[in-house]
């Protein structure tokens, strides 16, 4: 058995790894879609949640004009509604055809006087189905709004029974409920997925496509030497990207705090990188050109990020999907980020995370290796 110059190696794999990076640069088309897809796409999604009300535009019909009346008006201000437009009956049906309320609500006549004598007066809410995010989440709140002030209201006239417990709410690691955060770090981790497998594949397809995979095979170069110049490489430009885009980005352009370690981070995120730029250079074994790259993208993805727990909680899925997914890095990369992100989780909270991330990435990478090795050696034959 030939004896391995293990440094000679480690050159080889560097100067392959070099000339990744340069093929990367002069690719300025791609090169653009990883800017883009750690910087706007991130910010984009973080900042246009369809779930926040945010100025929602509301219309008042004051048919009241008493004290309680002019205090649910006084109750609806911004960011999340705009300042309500007093308007009458005929203006509520014409702004609403025309699109300019989302909410309308009319308060009838003699409202805090029924109140008052014990009846059960009712307020009518038009609300804009058409806008149906910021509609259904918007009904509840104008609901709670107006239910808070006129119990205001009649504490400060009559006295009322209150239930003999009060149950006081303490919101821990998002105080304000800012669903922006939530999703510019489920943002980020998708990108870096989905980054990680297109960076690989492609390299590898385009080294087929371009003849340059033949001319490495004639050089004293090892398959696993050509694989890892290929993982290094574009590992190492999808962390940095993650790096950059985690400060500027998430922390500085969307406002959310760094709860724990960004190195810690950083490092889990290198162990999800061995396991997904494994998976690109299995993916690009298989598929023969860029479009077939893209079909298995879809299949890849779309399970990986849906079925992680970062859209969704793996606690409402299926026991089997549960199970499943345990071999996916996602998984275990989600629950890291958010760990260490959100919690300030430290390496004694989220070490299992980090060895499933080492297993799983070597088991991809043993997978990808063989099935590499394979190809390589029909292409020789």
């Amino acid at each position: 058995m030939p004896r391995v110059d293990w440094t000679a190696s480690a050159a080889r794999v560097l100067h392959l790894g070099v000339k990744e990076l340069r093929s990367l640069w002069r690719d300025r088309l791609l090169l653009l879609f990883v800017v883009w897809a750690f910087s706007g796409a991130i910010y984009t999604a973080a900042t246009s949640a369809p779930e926040r009300l945010h100025r929602a535009p509301i219309a008042i019909v004051d048919e009241d004009q008493s004290v309680l009346s002019q205090r649910i008006v006084s109750a609806f201000y911004p960011p999340h509604f705009t300042p309500p437009q007093l308007i009458d009956l005929q203006g509520m049906d014409a702004g609403m055809d025309a699109g300019r309320y989302t909410f309308a609500l009319d308060i009838p006549p003699n409202f805090q006087r029924d109140l008052l004598a014990g009846r059960q007066p009712a307020i009518q809410l038009n609300v804009d189905a058409t806008q149906i995010s910021q509609g259904f989440v918007g009904a509840a709140a104008v609901q709670t709004i107006v239910m808070g002030e006129v119990a205001e209201f009649l504490a400060a006239e009559r006295r009322v029974s209150t239930s003999p417990i009060e149950l006081a709410d303490r919101y821990r690691f998002n105080p304000t409920l800012n669903e922006g955060w939530f999703t510019a770090t489920v943002e980020l981790i998708n990108q870096v997925t989905m980054l990680s497998i297109i960076l690989t594949g492609a390299a590898l397809i385009r080294e087929r496509e371009h003849g340059t995979l033949e001319h490495l095979l004639v050089l004293p170069l090892r398959a696993g030497e050509i694989m890892l110049a290929k993982v290094w490489s574009m590992g190492l430009v999808v962390l940095a990207a993650t790096g950059l885009s985690l400060w500027l980005v998430v922390h500085q352009g969307v406002g959310m705090p760094l709860g724990g370690s960004v190195a810690l981070f950083l490092f889990g995120c290198t162990l999800h990188l061995f396991a997904t730029t494994s998976m690109g250079i299995y993916m690009g074994t298989v598929a023969r050109s860029m479009p077939q790259l893209g079909l298995l993208m879809i299949l890849v993805l779309l399970p990986l990020q849906m079925l992680s727990g970062g859209m969704t909680p793996r606690e409402s899925m299926p026991e089997l999907v549960r199970t499943v997914m345990l071999a996916a890095p996602t998984t275990h990369f989600v629950a890291l980020a958010q760990a260490i992100l959100y919690r300030g989780a430290g390496l004694q909270t989220v070490w299992p995370q980090l060895l499933a991330l080492a297993a799983i990435g070597a088991a991809f990478f043993a997978a990808a290796w063989m099935r590499f090795r394979r190809a390589v050696t029909q292409m020789q034959g």
